[in-house]
């Protein structure tokens, strides 16, 4: 490893391990246990295994691989390691996004405030401290509204609040966020989250995108506007479509509103994924993280734009990538829709082999095995499956993955 080109890396993925490697990168990872591969080991050239949510785990492994292997640059991309890749950026002086910029990204209240503070659009948010709290920001803002964690990702623990009274009420609201506090959730990444912080926000009623962007020394290149998919059942993301289809004043719009977010955000390097709502009173963010997007949306970005997004979080602080001077220009449509087969247990799993072997299907993949049990879905988490497939636009890409769910990947759930 030579120290100008000697990466930290705080919990990598293996496709983005190998991103470094293809760059020529020294790598030093520093892997959650959870969520530590073997392939992931062979690919970095030193690997240390500890709870990246912890900084007093993680800083004297970093002075470490700083003193001994001379890291230049840290990097994370997943949304529990943000916090640390910001303290080791200030501990460091290494030029990336610092803790205070990472913590405003990561809670959803000091967002809100920030946004307030400038001038910039948002909506009435408050912090979660007793059942009282909720009547008062009824009455205040009215129903229905919004609670989730200060601190999550992944739909995880988001739900609504129709009214005081009813199964969806107060009461029920005050249950839940008592049972999320106690016992956190165990699925995909959540243990990850502590779900000890809540905020209420006003509800924001409109269709739902996200801008991937990419700043550079304070310059925002909005790559992508992602048209969501969602249900009023929950919060989980059903679907995504690249480019969203609205039309062009729509989407200058909401990369506007995006641009403008990172820029009271403080944000000035690297990748982030902006999600938002046009409602009634036009585009308002409803939260962003200062990383690249999940559920697929990096690989429907570069099917259709051409630009790997991983590679360029990778090789941006290394001058390795070239700024764009634009937005890019479409090609065709790309789309990702998931599996729900509703509660029960798992029977029989077919079909990804055929999925995998087209060349239209981008990814196909299914998170569940034959005897799981399942149950209904609440958040990202409990999706079962999902096909990701390109098209010559969005809507034959939508298309396409809605009949390959139908007629070739099957999942068979038996319900109780």
């Amino acid at each position: 490893m030579t120290q100008d080109r000697t990466l930290l890396f705080i919990g990598a993925t293996t496709r983005a391990l190998r991103t470094a490697k293809e760059f020529g990168l020294g790598v030093v990872l520093l892997q959650h246990p959870n969520k530590f591969e073997a392939e992931q080991a062979a690919l970095a050239d030193v690997t240390f295994v500890a709870d990246y949510t912890d900084w007093s785990a993680v800083r004297p492994l970093a002075q470490v691989a700083r003193e001994h292997w001379g890291v230049t640059a840290a990097l994370a991309l997943t949304d529990p390691a943000l916090d640390a890749l910001g303290r080791v950026n200030d501990l460091f002086g290494l030029g990336g996004t610092g803790y205070e910029v990472c913590r405003r990204f990561r809670d959803k209240y000091e967002m809100r405030r920030r946004l307030a503070a400038h001038g910039a659009p948002t909506i009435g948010a408050e912090p979660l401290e007793s059942r009282e709290d909720l009547t008062s920001f009824g009455d205040r803002y009215g129903y229905p509204f919004i609670v989730k964690p200060t601190d999550a990702a992944a739909g995880i623990g988001v739900f609504r609040v129709d009214g005081p009274d009813g199964p969806d009420g107060v009461d029920a609201a005050w249950r839940r966020v008592l049972g999320l506090r106690e016992t956190g959730v165990d699925r995909g990444c959540g243990y990850l989250f502590p779900l000890t912080g809540f905020i209420m926000e006003e509800y924001v009623d409109g269709p739902e995108f996200s801008v991937e962007a990419f700043s550079f020394s304070g310059r925002h290149v909005v790559v992508a506007v992602t048209e969501k998919l969602t249900s009023d059942a929950h919060f989980a993301e059903l679907g995504h479509t690249v480019p969203a289809r609205i039309t062009s004043a729509e989407e200058d719009l909401v990369a506007a509103a995006a641009t403008g977010f990172l820029d009271a955000m403080g944000l000035t390097d690297g990748p982030s994924h902006t999600e938002i709502r046009i409602g009634p009173r036009g585009p308002i963010v409803i939260e962003s993280h200062n990383r690249i997007g999940g559920d697929r949306i990096t690989d429907l970005v570069e099917a259709v734009y051409g630009i790997d997004l991983i590679a360029y979080a990778v090789g941006h602080p290394f001058g390795l990538v070239e700024e764009p001077a634009g937005r890019p220009t479409p090609r065709g449509g790309a789309a990702v829709r998931f599996l729900d087969a509703g509660p029960g247990r798992v029977t029989a799993v077919d079909g990804l082999a055929e999925l995998r072997s087209r060349p239209d299907v981008i990814a196909a993949d299914v998170f569940v095995k034959v005897g799981d049990v399942v149950g209904p879905v609440l958040d990202n988490n409990d999706r079962l499956g999902l096909v990701a497939a390109t098209g010559p636009d969005g809507d034959a890409a939508v298309k396409l993955c809605e009949e390959l769910l139908e007629n070739t990947l099957n999942v068979q759930v038996v319900n109780p």
